[in-house]
Parts: C-alpha cells; sequence; structure tokens
C-alpha cells in the first residue's frame, strides 16, 4: 500500500511499512537508544576519538563512491588541519569541502528557528562544491541544462535521465515545503531516506547531487534524531564496495527517467538495512574500542606509563598510526609536551617512527602491547535484519 496526504505532488508517495518493516525500524530505534545510553555515560575523551572517527569515515566514504579515494585515517588527518598528508590535490580539496558542509550540518542541531530553504541547500552546494565553481557547472545554484548518471559499467550509457532543468525549481520548490511539514507522522529514519531519495533523483544541480543527497538525510538526521548524526548516518556503510553497488541498483531500479508516482518500498527497506547495519557497526566499535582501552590501561599501569599516552596508543591501535598534532589536540598538550611524550615511547619501542619532521607519523613498535592490537583486528560480524533474501 502507498500513502500518500497530496495525490497532486509531484514527488514520491511515502510508502507504508510493512510488518518485518516495523520490526527491523523498531530494532533500529532499540539499538541507537542503547547506544545513546553508552555514549552519554562513556567517559568523554573515550567517545571523542570514536566520533572523529565515524565523521571521517562518512567522508572517506561518500567521496569514494563519487570517485575521490581518501583512507579514514587520511581525512582525520587532514580534518585536523594536518598538511603533510600524502594525498592528492584534488582529493584534497574534496576532503576539506566535504569535511566543512558536514561540520555544519552538526552544527544545526540545536539551531532555533530553522527551517529549510532553497537558499540553504544552495549554500550548502557551494561550500561542497564552490571549489570547482565554473561556467559550465555553477556551483550553489541550480543547473540550466540536462544531466545525466551514466552506467557504472559503461559511461556512454544513461543510467538516468534527470528531469528537464525548467522543472528543477517547481520540484525543489516542493522538496523544500515537504521537508517542513510533510509526512510530519513518519519515521524520521523514513522521511530522511525519502528527502535522499527526492533529491537524488530531481538531481537539481550541475554535479555533486550524490553526496548532496546523503547529507541531506544527515542533516534530517542531525535535526530531529536522538544521537549525533556520526552515530547514526548511513554514508559509511554505503561506501562499502558490495553496498554501494546495491546502493547503485536500488536507485537504477526507479527507472530510466524521473516517474515519481511508483511503490518505493524496496528503497525503505534498503534504508532500513543500511539503519540496522550501521547501528550494529557503530556498537562494534563502541565496545571494541573500550576493550582496548582497557588493555592499554592495564599495559599502563603495568609500565609505568602516563595516563594521557594512552590516547596515542588508542589511535595507533585502531586507525594504525598516530600524528603528534593529533594527539596534541586530543590531550590538549604543548607541541614540547606531546613531542616528549612521543619521543619517550619511541624510545621504549612501544611506537616507530616514519618520516621526519612535519610528516613524521607513528606506528606501533616492537613492544606495543599485542593484546591490544589483536582487539583492535578481531572483525565483527553483521547479521542481515530481513534475513537472507
Amino acid at each position: 500500500m502507498i500513502e500518500s496526504k497530496h495525490s497532486d505532488r509531484m514527488l514520491y508517495p511515502t510508502p507504508g511499512l510493512g510488518a518485518e518493516d516495523e520490526r527491523v525500524l523498531a530494532e533500529v530505534d532499540r539499538m541507537q537508544g542503547d547506544l545513546r545510553r553508552q555514549v552519554r555515560s562513556a567517559p568523554a575523551k573515550r567517545t571523542a576519538g570514536l566520533r572523529k572517527f565515524l565523521i571521517a569515515d562518512a567522508i572517506a566514504a561518500s567521496n569514494s563512491i563519487e570517485g575521490f579515494k581518501v583512507s579514514t585515517v587520511d581525512v582525520e588527518d587532514l580534518s585536523a588541519g594536518e598538511r603533510d598528508v600524502e594525498v592528492s590535490e584534488e582529493n584534497r580539496e574534496e576532503t576539506l569541502a566535504y569535511q566543512r558542509m558536514m561540520s555544519y550540518i552538526q552544527t544545526l542541531h540545536g539551531a532555533e528557528d530553522f527551517s529549510y530553504g532553497k537558499g540553504q541547500l544552495n549554500a550548502l552546494h557551494w561550500m561542497l562544491q564552490g571549489h570547482r565553481h565554473s561556467q559550465r557547472k555553477p556551483a550553489g545554484q541550480w543547473r540550466t541544462g540536462p544531466v545525466y548518471v551514466t552506467d557504472a559499467r559503461d559511461a556512454s550509457i544513461a543510467a538516468y535521465t534527470a528531469p528537464d532543468a525548467s522543472a528543477v525549481p517547481g520540484l525543489m520548490g516542493e522538496l523544500v515545503e515537504w521537508l517542513n511539514d510533510a509526512d510530519g507522522d513518519a519515521h524520521l529514519l523514513v522521511r530522511a531516506a525519502m528527502a535522499h531519495l527526492h533529491l537524488v533523483s530531481i538531481h537539481p544541480w550541475a554535479d555533486g547531487n550524490g553526496r548532496m543527497s546523503r547529507s541531506l538525510q544527515t542533516l534530517l538526521i542531525a535535526r530531529e534524531g536522538v544521537l549525533a548524526p556520526e552515530f547514526t548516518s548511513i554514508e559509511a556503510w554505503l561506501g562499502r564496495p558490495g553496498n554501494t553497488w546495491e546502493y547503485y541498483r536500488e536507485l537504477a531500479d526507479r527507472g530510466a527517467t524521473y516517474v515519481p508516482d511508483q511503490d518505493v518500498r524496496s528503497w525503505i527497506r534498503f534504508n532500513l538495512t543500511a539503519y540496522h547495519q550501521q547501528a550494529q557497526t557503530v556498537q562494534g566499535r563502541l565496545d571494541r574500542s573500550g576493550r582496548v582501552w582497557s588493555a592499554l590501561a592495564k599495559f599502563g599501569d603495568q609500565g609505568g606509563l602516563d595516563e594521557r599516552v594512552l590516547a596515542a596508543l588508542h589511535d595507533v591501535a585502531l586507525a594504525g598510526r598516530v600524528r603528534r598534532s593529533r594527539y596534541e589536540q586530543a590531550e590538549g598538550l604543548s607541541r614540547q609536551q606531546a613531542q616528549r611524550d612521543l619521543r619517550d615511547l619511541v624510545s621504549a619501542g612501544i611506537l616507530e617512527p616514519v618520516g621526519r619532521t612535519r610528516a613524521r607519523y607513528y606506528l606501533a613498535g616492537p613492544n606495543f602491547p599485542e593484546r591490544a592490537l589483536d582487539l583492535a583486528r578481531t572483525p565483527m560480524t553483521l547479521t542481515e535484519p530481513y534475513g537472507r533474501r
């Protein structure tokens, strides 16, 4: 059954949920509630690193869908202000632009007198694409010509042709109206998934539509969610290779042109699966982080290490490396303090330096606690919420 309050709308009707969908959504709500309680009760120092990782992972994954390949740890370093990160200038610009936009989206959680608007969406697009602004592909304004999504297997084939440019202002006006007051009784996560589908189908800009659509989904969650968006965004999940192909397939199933009067229940189920498995993933990372902290604390007690250096060791165990600036920021240290701590850890064989001066980072040394590394490297298992299909 398809439920729509406005039969004259030119957006996809929000579908009703079946019993299985309701069950999966209830499980997502429960997992997110558990995460909220754990995050609130955990020491801020322990969750701060996880928050930064999740944000970087979302940026890295969403950009990777568009062909910009930067590892999560490199995104973390770039976001922290590191300049000596070995990535191309193009990937650096794309990463920092997305990071700035996502940082702004996060600040909107508690913004008063908030409403969605065409200008606001165009401003977000400028933040994402302003560095690529050109007459042919303007940033921060609707496209004036046709736009196509090419087939991932053959760039000469148009997998999707977006609505005519003349229809974009009207469709975006309708979308803004829907964002502000329509389908208010639908679950937040369903509304966020529908917002993603609406925007990516309208494809209102000459470039950057996929990332803007995923960001809009995150924005809805940031505005109304029970958890900070980094704990609920599905961008990292979508960027996993197998999931990315499923994402393409789900969008392709909507047809080669814009046909809004159709049943999009499979899209909702796809997103519910994403929410469910991302919640599992975040829970697994939170649990693993706690186990690694415990192992490092035991190691530190036995070796007489200052508690503050555990933050650097935690980064190495989970992210694979640490930089002086990251450690300095995490612990609120002076440069000299951070340098001295890392130098002492190198002398003890716990860390091993790579590179020289500004570009230097540190890996696990021969005396790094193996227990912490084993815990960090243990893979987690995800369940399929709808069972095998």
